[in-house]
């Protein structure tokens, strides 16, 4: 397999379970997000994958971000797309590999993983069903040329953010939803009073929602 992850396997088997496809954030590893698959639906395969480009000290991330950057020049766009690109590969080797529904498909994406998932989305919309973007916003740098004529009737996307976040500002999120209603995607969007972090109510939201959208 082209990246590392770790794997639930659904407690309930059927002929083809749907995949949950874990995203974390940058600084992080695949050991984050998956501390929370036991407490996702027992329908689904939980994969946890880890981002290819190594900090050191158990850190990674997706693509290198410049810290010191303005809201225009903050990432490695050339990176970004390569590491899009590379999930998708993932998912298609995920889909030959294991007994996995390839029409129920949802990326769970933290952070840098959340601004990834949209640009999956956004490129891909065939590959995945559903998204759960957290503490992210969407950069359409990130996304193929001419992604807006792209069909994304069977797209649907929960999008979350902290008020109080001092790593990515809620205004940059705030500025996903025009867009996604420009392109005619089904989506809701949520603000929690946290700061960089899954709040627990934003937890069962998503799996809430995951539940009302199978």
């Amino acid at each position: 397999m082209s990246l590392q992850y770790l794997i639930r396997e659904p407690k309930t088997i059927q002929e083809k379970n749907p995949l949950l496809l874990l995203l974390h954030g940058y600084g992080s590893n695949k050991e984050d997000l998956f501390s929370f698959a036991s407490e996702l639906p027992e329908q689904y395969y939980v994969i946890s994958v880890q981002a290819p480009h190594d900090l050191m000290y158990g850190s990674y991330a997706w693509y290198a971000i410049n810290f010191d950057a303005d809201d225009t020049k903050f990432s490695d766009i050339n990176q970004a797309k390569q590491s899009r690109d590379l999930i998708v590969d993932f998912i298609d080797e995920l889909v030959a590999k294991f007994p996995i529904d390839k029409e129920n498909i949802t990326l769970i994406g933290f952070s840098q993983g959340a601004i990834l998932s949209y640009a999956i989305a956004l490129s891909y919309p065939e590959k995945v069903s559903k998204i759960v973007a957290m503490s992210g916003y969407l950069n359409t740098e990130m996304a193929k040329d001419n992604f807006e004529k792209n069909n994304f009737s069977n797209l649907k996307i929960f999008a979350s953010h902290g008020t109080v976040d001092q790593v990515i500002p809620v205004d940059w999120a705030r500025k996903t939803s025009p867009v996604l209603e420009k392109l005619g995607i089904k989506f809701v969007y949520k603000e929690y009073p946290v700061g960089h972090g899954v709040a627990p109510q934003n937890f069962y939201d998503f799996r809430n929602w995951l539940g009302e959208n199978k």
